[in-house]
């Protein structure tokens, strides 16, 4: 396994699918061996301008695709669970687009078919894996900025509802918490843990989707002010305060190219940590570590800071009355 390609399998052919595929490119020893897609004519342009070797109009061909190793499912919210489970279940490592899941409970059935069928899960949140969150992770943690007791993190656009259809369908997990609301609450969680209370508002479409959401976490002695909304925009920086000083990081935050440290209001000092292509290789490199060291989870993003990120999602999720 140490040398060879590991060789991928991409359902679900949207826009974030060809931005991974793109990026998986880059990476060395991976192959894109097969990709699938309800439209068969979509599955052969895809598959044409990536490269793949196979193509399918059909879900269970793929899994049962013997040269698969792993599986990278992005389809729309609603279907995540029970592909990424049959997915597992046909004995394929998973890489699933975030959020994993539209509950909690989906979630938990996701990890144990990952630890029952003894195979790789891991859900995408691919800024976890960038240089610059790497980076911050490792400076915060070693006291630079002191007691961080403040984290400010927005992620926003303007949003239309005939360009960005799937964002606007409740059927299929729309609106702004499950789509970009995670996104915030990921930093806040990688650096905090898990907060003691969640106050959450919402502004809700016609349809009971969330056109935005307001979020503040509160910790023992630290509070994240949080937004995600998809009819408004916003700078999309993100900035860390400690007792010591602050972490700014460059907009869009998720995708950040680098950051500045503050002491004492005084820029101290400016990173650049640019990433390779889009940013997804990061985390397709972390699978083929953890594949090839048959680990079934990355202890970057494990299958429990998932389920503790799905919960605290779920809570946000009744607060502001989301049902699916």
């Amino acid at each position: 396994m140490e040398n060879r390609k590991i060789k991928w399998g991409i359902v679900g052919l949207g826009n974030i699918a060809a931005q991974f595929a793109a990026d998986l490119l880059l990476v060395e020893n991976a192959a894109l061996t097969a990709v699938a897609s309800r439209d068969i004519s979509k599955a052969e342009q895809f598959a044409e301008k990536f490269g793949a070797l196979r193509m399918y109009n059909s879900y269970d061909l793929i899994f049962k695709d013997k040269e698969v190793d792993i599986i990278y499912i992005a389809t729309p919210h609603n279907s995540h669970a029970a592909l990424s489970i049959k997915a597992l279940e046909n004995g394929k490592h998973v890489l699933c687009e975030k959020p994993m899941a539209l509950s909690y409970e989906d979630s938990l059935r996701m990890i144990e078919a990952s630890k029952k069928n003894n195979k790789f899960f891991m859900e995408a949140f691919w800024t976890r894996f960038i240089p610059s969150i790497q980076d911050i992770v490792q400076k915060v943690n070693s006291g630079i900025l002191g007691e961080v007791n403040y984290i400010k993190a927005d992620f926003a656009f303007h949003g239309s509802e005939t360009e960005n259809k799937r964002l606007f369908d409740k059927e299929l997990g729309g609106g702004a918490l499950f789509d970009i609301g995670v996104y915030p609450l990921f930093l806040s969680y990688i650096l905090l843990g898990n907060p003691k209370e969640i106050i959450a508002k919402a502004i809700k479409h016609k349809n009971d989707i969330d056109l935005q959401t307001s979020m503040i976490l509160q910790y023992e002695s630290a509070q994240s002010v949080l937004h995600a909304s998809i009819v408004s925009e916003s700078d999309m920086k993100a900035s860390i305060s400690g007792t010591n000083g602050r972490i700014e990081l460059n907009s869009p935050w998720f995708v950040a190219d680098g950051y500045s440290i503050f002491i004492n209001e005084e820029k101290e000092a400016a990173f650049t940590l640019p990433t390779l292509g889009k940013g997804y290789s990061h985390e397709i490199i972390e699978c083929h570590n953890c594949i090839r060291n048959n680990q079934i989870e990355s202890e970057f993003w494990s299958h429990q800071n998932s389920l503790d990120l799905s919960k605290i999602v779920e809570e946000i999720k009744n607060q502001i009355k989301l049902s699916f």
